[in-house]
């Protein structure tokens, strides 16, 4: 296969980058194959701008029209298990927009489906995995280069979206609409990192307010607790109603500490002995001079990297990537198994501040279903106005 015909589900804002992306020629290996979008107005915006490129205003109809090799599907969050499905039963590759799902229930019924095609490539739309600032992390973490993680903070609140973004359409920020608020639509691709680059947590216990600052029925302040069941905690904050925003993230080791910044700068501090070792050999009056300033260069190492990001180029680097891996086998850096994992995370997140508790992970699916059932038929009974 010379190029990987893709067609795109849901010509929005998402769908429509990555649709002009193809038609610019900007992906390697992956052309525009097709489009897909339940609302007229689309048809004639791709009429407009696509001519030669087949429209469907049903996506199964795209699926079985051999036009298409792969999909990405740019809908709804509840929408994209059904779809992979679909699209993986008619042996067409499937790249999944994040969040994988709502619930863990119906994105583990699209990963056990996707198991039994490993001919197909099943790819997730984590373009942050890209990042060479966000790679860089994980190769430090991974070599050991900071020890043992003992602690993990992140606060990123740089997702400040005013009302008249929640008013824009009737399905934003509902529970039948999207299944949620700043964990399933903002913040999804730093979970997955934290947990890509740090490793899940056992525990979870959260402070989660709905409709804090925002007329929504859903989260825009989300404050958790993470317990890695070793010793190590971890601490991730976010919201939608910070118009400065923030954006750090620390991880703190036995050898050394990360700071990254706005994501674009590293500072790397690399212990010369582990603190463990400092902590037992060090006299009080080595300690009094460190207090005062002296003698730092002894103790640690820094490094500095900054980093730029050219807006688009990740999402057309994970693009290229899913093409690489059926065109050539090059291995995937998002499996779309993998989405799963920032899933399960937000649910035990949701849970916990649902039942004013800790909750341990993997959690109770049929709980966390049931729970957020009470959710949706809540919110059609009592709609916010």
């Amino acid at each position: 296969m010379a190029n990987v015909r893709l067609g795109v589900i849901g010509l929005g804002a998402q769908g429509g980058s990555y649709a002009g992306f193809l038609a610019d020629g900007k992906v390697k290996n992956m052309v525009l194959g097709a489009i897909c979008d339940n609302d007229p107005a689309k048809k004639e915006l791709a009429a407009e701008k696509y001519p030669e490129v087949p429209f469907y205003d049903n996506y199964i109809d795209m699926l079985e029209s051999g036009k298409v090799d792969a999909v990405v599907t740019c809908v709804p969050h509840y929408l994209h298990p059904e779809m992979g499905i679909e699209a993986l039963k008619r042996d067409i590759h499937a790249l999944v927009e994040k969040p994988a799902g709502v619930y863990t229930k119906q994105v583990r019924e699209l990963n056990e489906f996707a198991a039994t095609k490993p001919e197909l490539t099943f790819g997730i739309m984590f373009n942050q995995r890209t990042n060479p600032l966000y790679q860089k992390v994980k190769e430090i973490i991974d070599n050991g280069e900071i020890g043992e993680i003992r602690r993990t903070n992140w606060i990123i609140t740089t997702w400040w979206r005013p009302q008249g973004y929640y008013d824009q359409s009737a399905w934003r920020a509902t529970w039948g609409g999207e299944g949620g608020g700043v964990l399933v639509n903002q913040a999804p691709h730093q979970i997955d990192l934290l947990q890509w680059i740090c490793g899940m947590p056992k525990k979870v216990y959260s402070n989660v307010k709905y409709g804090y600052q925002r007329n929504i029925a859903v989260e825009d302040e989300v404050t958790t607790i993470l317990d890695y069941g070793n010793g190590a905690t971890g601490v991730f904050i976010t919201c939608t109603h910070d118009v400065m925003g923030t954006d750090r993230f620390e991880i703190l080791g036995d050898k050394g500490k990360i700071v990254v910044d706005d994501s674009k700068k590293i500072t790397i501090k690399r212990l010369k002995k582990s603190e463990s070792e400092m902590s037992a050999t060090m006299s009080w009056a080595d300690v009094t001079k460190i207090f005062m300033g002296q003698g730092l260069s002894e103790i640690y190492t820094e490094e500095v990297i900054e980093f730029e990001s050219v807006w688009g180029g990740q999402h057309i680097a994970v693009m290229e990537n899913f093409a690489a891996n059926i065109v050539e086998g090059t291995p995937l850096l998002a499996p779309g198994s993998d989405g799963i994992n920032g899933v399960a995370l937000a649910n035990a997140i949701h849970l916990s501040s649902w039942l004013g508790k800790e909750v341990e992970l993997p959690i109770d699916e049929e709980l966390y279903f049931a729970e957020l059932s009470k959710k949706v038929a809540e919110e059609k009974e009592n709609p916010i106005k």
